[in-house]
């Protein structure tokens, strides 16, 4: 690697505990790592591991900077997975039927992803890297797609559900979103060849510092209340579409509902018989038109 790169690494990479210092301090000031438990976890555990794995990767030997930097990516890679669902849980607070299936889905996401981790690291050839990393890049994979469609999802449906660009849910989610789209683009470069492994470690870092500053601007603004959209009553019709899926009606409440058409039908022919006072029963062989009704009416109101 070239000095000059590998110069501009190591300081890159020796900024993020201390913008993450101050991204944890500052959410403790405001009390933020109470509505946000998870991300503030993971900033804290961020620091603990570069303290870890950055004098290893300086003064150790290949192959213990190897396993502390994939086991640590392990820990990394389940946090903020799980900060999806809690920034998920945050956007659909107001709507609990929602934020239920949420929950339900993710569950089943985690559980896929744990498979097809499972998989690709059981039939990955031998090699110099191992399953365990084949399983880590799979998940890592996964993971950064999910927060891309994350913030791609608060970016389409944030004026349905009342949700401004200015809370810190959806700072931390466009922190990791774009960080997740830098890094699948530049994997996505370096497997075509367009780019050599130091200029994607190089972007990569300059990416995840601008996503640690993002979460520091949002953590510093003052999240504003959710906003009333024009189009929320959309978002109240699907929580209450399936709330009523989850508790459908009985059958037998069909019975009031018919009692109460049958009273409004006698309603309305009692009151057409006492605006046509005058109008006397024809026999049954002369049905002209405009008796008919007349006689309909005699039929109906004699029923006991």
């Amino acid at each position: 690697m070239n000095p000059k790169i590998q110069l501009a690494c190591n300081v890159l990479w020796s900024a993020h505990p201390v913008l993450q210092l101050s991204v944890a301090g500052l959410m403790f000031q405001r009390k933020l790592h109470r509505k946000f438990p998870i991300f503030f976890a993971y900033i804290v555990s961020q620091v603990l591991i570069f303290s870890i794995v950055f004098p290893i990767y300086k003064w150790g030997n290949y192959p213990e900077y190897f396993y502390a930097y994939w086991i640590t990516s392990g820990v990394s890679l389940v946090l903020g997975f799980i900060i999806i669902h809690e920034v998920f849980l945050d956007v659909f607070h107001p709507y609990h039927t929602l934020k239920d299936l949420g929950s339900v889905l993710f569950r089943w996401a985690a559980l896929v992803m744990l498979l097809v981790a499972g998989v690709v690291a059981a039939s990955s050839p031998a090699g110099a890297q191992g399953p365990l990393v084949e399983a880590i890049v799979t998940v890592q994979r996964c993971v950064r797609v999910t927060q891309c469609g994350l913030i791609l999802f608060l970016l389409v449906f944030s004026r349905y559900l009342g949700v401004s660009w200015r809370q810190q849910s959806f700072g931390i989610a466009l922190g990791f979103g774009g960080f997740a789209g830098v890094e699948l683009a530049m994997l996505a470069l370096n497997s075509s060849g367009h780019a050599s492994d130091s200029a994607v470690n190089l972007i990569n870092l300059v990416g995840y510092n601008v996503a640690i500053l993002t979460w520091f601007a949002y953590a510093f603004v003052k999240s504003p209340a959710r906003e009333v959209a024009a189009n929320l009553p959309l978002s109240q019709r699907w929580e209450q579409s399936l709330t009523d899926l989850q508790h459908p009606i009985p059958g037998d409440s069909l019975i009031p509902m018919f009692e109460g058409m049958v009273d409004r039908a006698f309603s309305r022919t009692n009151g057409h018989q006492r605006e046509e006072p005058g109008v006397e029963t024809m026999p049954a062989h002369n049905k002209s038109p405009e008796r008919i009704p007349a006689l309909a009416t005699r039929r109906f109101a004699s029923k006991p």
